[in-house]
Formats: C-alpha cells, sequence, structure tokens
C-alpha cells in the first residue's frame, strides 16, 4: 500500500499576513479587489499556494517564505525482468512505470539492478539524498545477500576483501560471510 502525502499548502491570506503585509481581513479583500496575482493570474479568496509560487501585489513581487516538500522515499521489491532505467529503447517493463506519479520533479534509483535480478531498491524524489546514499566519499556501508554457482576459493575471497579499483574508485567488501 502506498500513502500518497499530501504537503499542507497554506492559504494566500494567511502566507500574506505571517508576511508582514497586514491582517488576514485585509489580505481578503486585496484580493477581492483584483490587487494580487498568482503566476500572474488574478486571485481568488480561498486559493493555497505552494512553494515556488510567483505572488504580485499591485504588479510587485512579494517576498514570503513556504517550505519545499519534504523528500518522498519508497522501498519496492523490483522482480526479475524489470530495467532500472526511465528510458528503455528496448521498451521493456521498466521499475518506474510501477511507481506513483510525483507532481514535482521526478524519482531517483538509490542504486539498481540489472534485468536478472531481483530485491528491495530505494527510490527517493531527492537528487541530494540519492548522492549521499550512493556516493563511495559518504562511506555507507552497504550488506548484499548474494548467491554464488560455485563456490569462492580463498585468493577470489581475499581479492573480494581487498578490493577493485572502479572510474569512481575503490571497492571493497567489508566481509564475506557463508550462509
Amino acid at each position: 500500500r502506498v500513502l500518497q502525502p499530501q504537503a499542507e499548502t497554506p492559504k494566500l491570506h494567511k502566507v500574506l499576513a505571517q508576511s508582514g503585509m497586514g491582517s488576514r481581513l485585509e489580505m481578503e479583500q486585496l484580493i477581492l479587489e483584483g490587487r494580487i496575482s498568482v503566476n500572474n493570474e488574478p486571485a481568488h479568496i480561498g486559493q493555497r499556494i505552494q512553494f515556488g509560487d510567483s505572488i504580485k501585489v499591485n504588479g510587485k513581487p512579494i517576498r514570503y517564505r513556504i517550505d519545499p516538500p519534504p523528500p518522498r522515499v519508497i522501498a519496492y521489491h523490483k522482480p526479475v525482468g524489470e530495467v532500472v532505467t526511465h528510458d528503455d529503447p528496448q521498451n521493456r517493463p521498466t521499475v518506474f512505470r510501477k511507481l506513483p506519479r510525483l507532481q514535482n520533479g521526478k524519482w531517483q534509483s538509490v542504486g539498481r539492478l540489472d534485468l536478472n535480478t531481483e530485491g528491495l531498491l530505494l527510490f527517493t524524489s531527492s537528487g541530494e539524498l540519492a548522492n549521499k546514499l550512493m556516493h563511495p566519499r559518504f562511506g555507507l556501508e552497504r550488506e548484499y545477500a548474494v548467491r554464488v554457482l560455485g563456490a569462492l576459493s580463498k585468493e577470489e575471497k581475499q581479492r573480494l576483501l581487498d578490493g577493485v579499483q572502479l572510474d569512481d574508485g575503490m571497492a571493497a567488501f567489508g566481509s564475506i560471510e557463508i550462509g
């Protein structure tokens, strides 16, 4: 079950009053007189605004503060047969087709799994959060459960523990436990 968060969007007259323009009643009167616009459209009583809206009083932009909505995060179990990409030239099923729609921005995957791999993936609406979770410089430790055909030799296991050089830095296992 996916719960859709409804970020609270305050009413225009309340935001104007909090920005020091006057009382709420006075702001409602300005709205009725047609002296306030939101996104270059005449404002109306009861109108709600959100982060990023442009508000003008008597044609002059005003400064106001509404915090951006918090980042959204979803845990998703990717089945075999889906690819982790927004656009697939081969038109295969993608994980993004099953995620809820975002009003602003887009989902970003935290890591990826290949077509023939199933497992848990995280998705977020925040590029900053995705970067902090994925980039090696932040040192986030990850735990993987991997099934290997055959057995690892002592040399192979040691090579994985010592690490291998990738384009973005050294990657190594902290520990390997036989399951």
